[in-house]
């Protein structure tokens, strides 16, 4: 009887209000319609129930419409009605494909897609493409066709979806081995059922409007039976009843219209390593779209999945993935007893049904160690519990790779050894203890047989100790005869305590090894992660990407960075070969962001298995991995999950970095910014003051200059000059500091004397100092010092301008040169109030002014004397002198050594350019 589910009481409103999930899925639709074209699915129970001249029909009225219509790809099996519907449609070239020999005409993909047309027609969509084509499939090409806008009519049969595959083959007892994902199907905008009457499709087989007559017959007798056309009839149809039924109720619940909703299910299958898992997988992908249900697939793995053979583990990893492709959710949980992890799974999720497969085990061996499926029957409550039967020609499971190599004979002898050593020192103690005491000493040596060399020795030695201790040890001695009957109690303790002591051991081991393989496998994240974490910026990520991939995998590499518009290899490992068709895998992996290459089912024919770099802000490069040897074996499930696991890391750290260079790229911007604004408000009075005082005095000579008197001519001349002098000065401190931001500052050194170099500075301040006393220290004996004469006059020059701005007009300025150690120390010092002490720092920054500065200026000048000094190998700094007053110094090297600034000009303007404190 059906469950009673509980539920909650709904008001009218509530019935009326629009479902939220209902309103996502739609705007989700919506968005997913605008961004990708039109997909329609001409379905039909068989070939020739008239799927393709239903779709150029409509292909010709779209054309009267005045659509752009092309087709692609249409195959009319030399139907002659087919090919009247051709003529007047514009077709795309098929391209030939060369094949052992062999031609084969495909769909030109890169045709279609320079055509950019509004409509393909794209026959036979479950088609398999010849080996050399980008894709493997033909609904990849159409996705594709799709992701560039381009609107798909296309034609299928109903035995070619994946989910029905097995349902197909139990009814025409024929596999068919070209299927489509579901979710092509549900992806689509729309699916057309072409019908027609199993007796009207098997006379126009006889017409020969189908098939070629022989073919026909053969056709007739194999597959186009009414039974078989009957049963393929009701399936189409009840697979296009469920999509329409789905769709209808999305639209009741977006528009708020009541009707009964059916409660919530949730499905979960089980999987196991056997053939059986990919069935299983069909099974409940059916019984979840039958009752518009979530699903999930579950592989528990175990300690012992580390026995499991290649070909086993190979049927778990498809398995999986073929229940990914079909919508669910494939999950992998870890545990020691499979029943019970489902059990606990399904309570904590709330699924409703399971479906499980019948056991393929002995039924010994059941009886033995026990069915799944029984213990999750006695354990669900209320769950409903489906048993999926073997299909029929499925393999019996066969001995595991290690169960078919030869076990080897030396651990079974050291246990054998182990027991004859206890025996040996059982006879020595016999007479001090009871016999049934010795059985602690045969029960020590299975212990350390079992946790040493594991079970199949640890049951030897339980054996052998069982038949030791009654043949030396128990009345009559020598004997396998036992006159006490007790001791028959102590040889069944003794075996049962030696087999259980054995699996537990056993278990423990197979644990351990599992722990060391996870542990493996953390241990290289980890690394990876620590030695991505330290990479600096993204050319040393790929780098540390390949060093670890190619340690752990044993392939070679190569990461492709995008750069522009193209991808560029970042690095490359070992032979990896990076011809055109290689770099063009990767380009298509890059922009559809899906794997490619070897072991995958887009372009297979690649000597590598690429792979995107993909996080969520988008793909940020494809890694690339080769085998070292072409006939090397594939990489396991588990390896795979592990690169997949590489790439992630390599992707986010890739991510990070280009993320942290762009911070930085902002902040130079938000600095450059700042810098400009400050020059702009700096300059901005400096600028206009004197270009109006020249204004203003040539405006005035022009209109009066012939009525002037001689000295007020010569006063306007005088304010225009100091006006172009001031404005000359700050040109050539702008011009300064853009040389010295820029590297282009040349050195011109030459050795010269310091008492010159105070001279030329002072004569060019000229009237600046007039009156003003200059003391100057210089000690005899002075060597000369090579340095760039213009510039460190210039540096003179600005630090005696600021000296003569900030301080009284009557008090001295004092100028010190001395050696100290290997450099040349030169001071200017003055007697005025200092700077605060908060802003010596900024003192030498650009657009730095003192905040007790009565003066105008940039605040060019002490940035610029840093510059000059720095381009020298030489250091400057400021301090507020005790007796009052600042004093500035620079040091400069007596050697003359030092880095030389390349590039740029060599001009040298001759004019002081001083600047402001």
């Amino acid at each position: 009887m059906p469950r009673a589910n509980p539920g909650c009481a709904l008001t009218a409103d509530d019935l009326e209000r629009p479902d939220p999930e209902a309103l996502l899925k739609q705007a989700q639709a919506e968005e997913r319609r605008k961004r990708r074209g039109e997909l329609r699915i001409f379905l039909g129970l068989a070939a020739g129930v008239g799927k393709t001249y239903t779709t150029l029909e409509a292909a010709r009225e779209q054309l009267a419409a005045g659509r752009d219509v092309v087709v692609a790809y249409v195959e009319t099996h030399g139907r002659a009605e087919t090919a009247a519907l051709l003529a007047g449609l514009p077709v795309i070239p098929r391209r030939r494909l060369d094949y052992r020999g062999v031609a084969l005409d495909e769909m030109d993909l890169d045709a279609v897609l320079s055509r950019r047309p509004g409509l393909a027609i794209v026959d036979e969509l479950a088609h398999t493409n010849a080996p050399g084509s980008r894709h493997t499939r033909r609904f990849q090409d159409v996705e594709e066709l799709l992701d560039a806008g381009i609107d798909v009519y296309t034609t299928l049969n109903i035995q070619h979806v994946e989910s029905l595959n097995d349902v197909v083959a139990q009814i025409t007892g024929i596999v068919v081995r070209e299927t489509v994902p579901d979710r092509v199907l549900e992806e689509a905008d729309e699916v057309i059922l072409i019908d027609l009457p199993p007796d009207e499709l098997i006379q126009r087989l006889h017409e020969g409007k189908v098939y070629v007559p022989d073919q026909a017959t053969h056709a007739i007798e194999k597959f186009f039976r009414p039974g078989n056309l009957t049963a393929l009839r009701e399936l189409s149809l009840r697979y296009l009843a469920q999509r329409v039924d789905r769709q209808m109720r999305t639209y009741m619940g977006a528009h708020g219209i009541p009707g009964p909703w059916p409660a919530g299910e949730r499905v979960l299958v089980c999987l196991g390593p056997g053939p059986l898992a990919e069935h299983l997988v069909r099974a409940g992908r059916r019984l979840a779209a039958s009752l518009d249900a979530e699903w999930i697939a579950l592989f528990i793995e175990t300690p012992d999945h580390s026995r499991l053979s290649e070909s086993e583990r190979e049927h778990i990893a498809r398995a999986l993935h073929l229940a990914e492709e079909l919508g669910a959710r494939a999950e992998t949980l870890t545990g020691i007893s499979p029943p019970q992890e489902i059990v606990r799974y399904a309570r904590a999720h709330n699924v409703t049904k399971i479906l499980a497969g019948a056991s393929l085990r002995p039924r010994w061996e059941r009886l033995l160690r026990g069915s799944l499926v029984e213990w999750i029957i006695r354990h669900s409550e209320n769950m409903d519990v489906y048993i999926i039967s073997t299909p029929v020609g499925t393999p019996r499971p066969v001995a595991t790779s290690q169960d078919q190599h030869p076990a080897s004979l030396w651990p079974y002898l050291v246990s054998t050894s182990i027991v004859a050593l206890v025996t040996i020192l059982g006879f020595l103690i016999h007479g001090r203890l009871e016999p049934t005491n010795l059985t602690m000493l045969f029960l020590l040596a299975v212990v350390i047989v079992a946790l040493q060399w594991g079970r199949g020795p640890a049951i030897l030695a339980a054996a052998l100790s069982v038949a030791a201790f009654d043949f030396f040890f128990v009345p009559p001695r020598f004997t396998m005869a036992v006159s006490d009957t007790q001791y028959l109690l102590t040889f069944a303790g003794l075996l049962v305590v030696g087999l259980v002591i054995s699996a537990l051991a056993s278990r423990v081991r197979e644990q351990v090894r599992a722990a060391h393989e996870r542990e493996a496998s953390t241990a290289a994240l980890y690394a990876l992660s620590r030695d991505l974490a330290a990479a600096s910026g993204v050319p040393g990520i790929p780098e540390a990407v390949a060093r670890h991939v190619t340690s752990v995998f044993g392939r070679h590499v190569a990461i492709f960075l995008p750069v522009g518009d193209t991808l560029d290899v970042a690095f490359q490992s070992g032979d990896f070969p990076l011809d055109t068709n290689e770099r063009a895998v990767a380009t298509w992996v890059f922009q559809h962001g899906e794997p490619a290459g070897r072991g995958t089912e887009t372009l297979p024919g690649s000597s590598a298995r690429y792979l995107p770099l993909k996080t969520a802000q988008g793909i940020r490069g494809v890694l690339g991995v080769r085998p070292a040897d072409p006939g090397d074996p594939a990489l396991s499930p588990e390896q795979r999950r592990l690169l997949e696991a590489f790439a992630s890391q390599a992707a986010l750290a890739i991510e990070r970095a280009q993320l942290a260079a762009e911070a930085r790229h902002v902040q130079v911007l938000q600095e450059t910014e700042r810098l400009q604004t400050a020059l702009l408000n700096s300059i901005s009075h400096d600028l206009r003051t004197p270009l109006a005082s020249i204004t203003g005095a040539l405006s005035s000579l022009a209109q009066d200059g012939g009525s002037m008197d001689e000295p007020s001519r010569r006063e306007l001349l005088d304010t225009a000059k100091d006006g172009a002098v001031r404005l000359n000065r700050l040109v050539g401190d702008l011009l300064d500091m853009t040389r010295l931001e820029g590297g282009a500052l040349r050195l011109r050194k030459e050795p010269s004397d310091v008492q010159d170099l105070i001279g030329t500075a002072l004569t060019q301040l000229g009237e600046t100092i007039s009156g003003r006393p200059i003391e100057i220290d210089i000690p005899p004996g002075l060597p000369f010092v090579p340095l760039d004469f213009v510039l460190i006059s210039r540096v003179l020059v600005n630090l005696l301008d600021n000296a003569v701005k900030y301080s009284p007009p009557d008090s001295p300025i004092t100028i010190r040169a001395r050696a100290v150690g290997p450099n040349l120390e030169i001071e200017v010092a003055d007697r005025g109030p200092g700077i605060p002490e908060s802003d010596i720092p900024r003192l030498f920054d650009m657009f730095s002014r003192g905040r007790r500065s009565a003066h105008g200026g940039v605040g060019l000048g002490l940035a610029i004397c840093r510059g000059f000094v720095e381009a020298h190998a030489g250091e400057i700094r400021a301090e507020n002198r005790p007796e009052g007053g600042l004093g500035i110094a620079f040091t400069i090297p007596l050697n003359g050594e030092g880095p030389r600034q390349s590039g740029g000009a060599d001009e040298r303007a001759g004019s002081s350019h001083p600047g402001n404190r």
